[in-house]
């Protein structure tokens, strides 16, 4: 199948490793352009060289807990390559602990980062869209299922994916699609992280996986693939939809 992708543009935040990173890679493959962003500016070098240079990817050191990133991401995307296709909104995973363990301080500094910089971000690149544009937030399946020990990632993305539904009606009647997915167990840092914080991380992964109907974990490349085809023209008929890339783990309907 043609994804469609040669010469398009995205936006991609959180997006140095892990599951941005596949992302980048699966739309790069395509023929894409992609402008990364992540916190950590040996990690946006080592992504953007490790994707082929300025001629298929750019990068920028920011936080989307600043206000002013989501501008400096949209204008550095047609600044470099003249145009804006869409973009993938991705941020890291708060912080371990139950809905009552976590501080005031820390739901607030989570607040800012996974849910009002991901609002923010979408709203401005929705400025720049035009007909055949398109958004993407990358959720968990907690959104639908609480994870057990993430009870600020329980609170907080639940409602990102009712923003997400809103924004697919708003932008809707522009030729604008809005999409969220939603990942389960994959072999990602975060993953190796919580794994890493019980007390028999080999135990923890296996009771995990005898969970997941594939009984396996996801790579970040299964991932990516998905993703990339959402935000392709290919997908052109699809939005306001939560797409679970999981292994078949969440039993809801």
């Amino acid at each position: 199948m043609d994804l469609r992708l040669t010469d398009r543009v995205y936006v991609l935040t959180g997006a140095s490793r892990g599951l941005g990173f596949a992302t980048a890679q699966c739309l790069v493959g395509e023929g894409a352009k992609v402008v990364l962003s992540s916190r950590a500016q040996e990690n946006v070098t080592a992504a953007v060289d490790s994707l082929g240079g300025p001629g298929h990817a750019t990068g920028l050191t920011a936080d989307l807990a600043d206000p002013a990133t989501p501008q400096r991401l949209v204008q550095l995307a047609l600044d470099r390559y003249g145009r804006l296709d869409g973009a993938l909104v991705s941020v890291g995973g708060p912080p371990r602990g139950t809905a009552l363990q976590a501080t005031d301080e820390q739901w607030r500094a989570a607040f800012e980062t996974v849910f009002l910089g991901a609002v923010r971000a979408a709203r401005t690149v929705a400025a720049q869209l035009t007909a055949g544009g398109v958004i993407g937030f990358v959720l968990s399946s907690s959104a639908r299922t609480p994870i057990e020990g993430l009870g600020i990632s329980n609170g907080l993305r639940p409602g990102l994916l009712g923003v997400a539904k809103d924004l697919a009606d708003e932008l809707g009647p522009r030729g604008i699609r809005v999409l969220s997915l939603l990942p389960g167990r994959i072999m990602t840092d975060r993953s190796r992280e919580l794994f890493a914080a019980t007390a028999d991380p080999d135990a923890a992964r296996t009771a995990v996986e005898a969970a997941i109907p594939l009984r396996r974990l996801g790579e970040p490349e299964e991932f990516g693939r998905v993703a990339a085809y959402l935000l392709s023209p290919a997908a052109s008929y699809l939005t306001g939809l939560a797409v679970p890339v999981d292994g078949g783990a969440i039993r809801s309907l």
